[in-house]
């Protein structure tokens, strides 16, 4: 028999974990090169994960709902041709034995050595939110054993870590309780007092639909209420005529088109402007460290986007400062179609430093966005509106017919004061003002 381990494979810089979905292939089934083996999930990104070889299924080293390091061995699969027919007989046997290769996978990658190296462990800013929610410090962050890539704390383990110590104070009660146990006994009154949901549900009444959260959705609900707990947000407004964006658009989409093969749409443009800001207020493309500021020198900008199931998520374009507009076009086209397609890779939704979100797609004319953690500010551009606006001409004042947009920016007011934020939201507005309707594409 030849067997062949097939692990957890690495799906981006920052993603060290990942959980399993669903498995499409189990123990005795024939899979081939390159055909799906299970669906997992990273944050908000599900991914199908092919097998690296053909052969049978031997084993599976972990459960749906398990939450994998990277680089671990997920499932093993005997190659061995002919010898591999008679894999099936033996999956009795593993059922029987499933646990203990779980187990030995578990004991596997939590290795006891990182305890000695947790000065120099890395925590991602999940970890780190979720710390400074729960009021655990740095010194007893270093204390909680990790499970992840080179020791590293995951999500999981620090979840844990936080119910277990929630349950600490509950355990003197129940340590004290031998006593009138024999008196519990006969009061099943308490039991149905437990089941409080019921009567809540009840409550509601009227004629209604439950619906359970999909997991995304609550992921996005977990990150939203973590941010408005971390950042205490500010959020400041301005409008901008873009007159000029609108008339240059109209006059050269098509061509753009014809030239490139890209649809030019406005968020590419917005883009452009926002970038040039940044560089003018770096403090904005940051993100906090306890009390150490971290200005990131690469601008990478995350704009929220709608999937088809009505849930948002937020790809990330890599680098947009070193990218003109047809680059930045191809980037928002490619990304905003491999979400709505959920083709998305883990990958692509990491690394932002700053977003941008289109509330104006939906009619909304402004809007007070989230931060989006760990990042200190989010800017939310409004639908385009043709408007009676007041001109200041040679000849004096005049009332014209304009295209006007509000922009909105939430900002940490920990890093970001209001000089600040509201001088960056300015400078944006001038800057897609400014914009050249005579521009050669």
């Amino acid at each position: 028999m030849a067997i062949v381990d097939l692990v957890m494979p690495k799906m981006g810089e920052s993603i060290m974990e990942a959980t399993v979905l669903k498995w499409h292939k189990h123990v005795g089934d024939h899979v081939k090169m390159d055909e799906t083996l299970l669906d997992i999930a990273t944050d908000k990104v599900d991914s199908e994960v092919p097998s690296t070889t053909a052969g049978v299924i031997t084993e599976l080293l972990y459960k749906e709902n398990d939450v994998v390091p990277v680089g671990a061995v997920i499932a093993r699969v005997d190659a061995g041709g002919a010898a591999a027919a008679a894999a099936p007989v033996a999956a009795p046997v593993q059922q029987a034995a499933a646990p203990a290769p779980v187990q030995a996978a578990a004991q596997q990658y939590q290795p006891a050595p990182v305890v000695e190296n947790s000065g120099a462990r890395f925590y991602s800013p999940l970890v780190l939110n979720i710390a400074g929610t729960e009021g655990i410090g740095m010194a007893e962050l270093e204390n909680i054993p990790g499970t992840g890539n080179e020791g590293r704390v995951t999500k999981k383990d620090i979840l844990d870590y936080v119910s277990r110590r929630k349950l600490q104070p509950q355990a003197a009660p129940q340590a004290a309780a031998p006593q009138p146990a024999p008196v519990a006994a006969p009061q099943p009154a308490p039991q149905p007092a437990v089941s409080a949901p019921a009567p809540s549900s009840a409550v509601i009444g009227g004629n209604v639909e439950i619906i359970e959260m999909d997991r995304m959705r609550r992921l996005i609900a977990d990150h939203m209420v973590r941010s408005k707990a971390t950042s205490p947000h500010v959020t400041s407004f301005t409008e901008a005529d873009v007159t000029n964006i609108v008339k240059w658009r109209d006059k050269v989409k098509g061509k753009f088109e014809q030239m490139y093969g890209e649809k030019i749409t406005y968020t590419p443009i917005f883009f452009e402007a926002i970038v040039n800001c940044i560089r003018k207020f770096p403090m904005i493309n940051s993100s906090l460290d306890g009390n150490n500021i971290i200005i990131k020198k690469d601008i990478n900008i995350g704009m929220a986007t709608a999937l088809p199931s009505g849930n948002l998520i937020v790809p990330v374009i890599k680098n947009a400062g070193t990218k003109n507009l047809l680059g930045l076009t191809k980037d928002v086209n490619a990304l905003a179609n491999a979400a709505r397609g959920n083709k998305l890779k883990a990958d692509d939704t990491q690394g932002g430093t700053f977003t941008v979100t289109n509330v104006g797609t939906f009619g909304s004319l402004m809007g007070t966005p989230i931060i989006n953690q760990p990042q200190v500010a989010i800017l939310a551009v409004g639908a385009i509106k043709k408007r009676p606006v007041v001109l200041e001409t040679e000849d004096g004042d005049v009332i014209a017919i304009r295209h006007m947009m509000y922009l909105s920016l939430s900002y940490d007011h920990r890093i970001v004061d209001g000089s600040l934020g509201a001088s960056f939201l300015t400078a944006v507005a001038k800057e897609l003002e400014a914009f050249d309707k005579n521009m050669e594409i």
